[in-house]
């Protein structure tokens, strides 16, 4: 196996509205950042770990990034590229995992309805899958950038992930 792919959609943010009338710059919140927390520790419980963390530039992605890399150990460098951002295509992501190719376990913060699309994509599904925030999804690649229809290998919501951290 090439790569493991791990999908994350970002935690809870701020309501869209007056107070954040750029949608870019709408952060995580408290509710958002202790789940994101406990879904950090989900994570280490099932042993996963990152050797980088591909973000979205929005803050409340970045925010997500930089929470679930605290809570890993070692904490894992966070690369921002625009191909995660809202509208993103899927050559532009493609082109980021290529430039990751010597690392194995590679995650990628984004947004929904994109990281649904994405995984889709990635394991060769004409329906896209629906990422509550906070949710992880694992996706086993042969190589790097894909060049075929990759594995799902779980796909698991942000409650379980924090049961599992507890």
């Amino acid at each position: 196996m090439a790569a493991e792919l791990y999908l994350i959609r970002h935690g809870i943010a701020a309501e869209r509205g007056d107070a954040w009338p750029d949608d870019t710059k709408r952060p995580l919140t408290d509710q958002g950042v202790r789940r994101l927390r406990g879904i950090a520790a989900g994570l280490v419980e099932i042993g996963v770990g990152f050797d980088v963390m591909l973000t979205s530039p929005l803050v409340r992605a970045k925010q997500t990034a930089e929470i679930i890399a605290g809570g890993l150990d070692p904490h894992p460098p966070i690369v921002t590229t625009d191909s995660l951002s809202p509208g993103g295509t899927y050559a532009s992501v493609v082109d980021e995992l290529g430039k990751q190719a010597r690392r194995r376990r590679i995650a990628l913060v984004g947004h929904e309805p994109g990281m649904g699309a994405l995984a889709a994509r990635l394991i060769g599904s004409r329906h896209s899958l629906e990422f509550k925030k906070g949710a992880v999804a694992r996706i086993d690649l042969a190589t790097l950038p894909p060049t075929g229809a990759g594995s799902l290998y779980w796909f698991l919501t942000p409650r379980l992930l924090r049961k599992l951290g507890k």
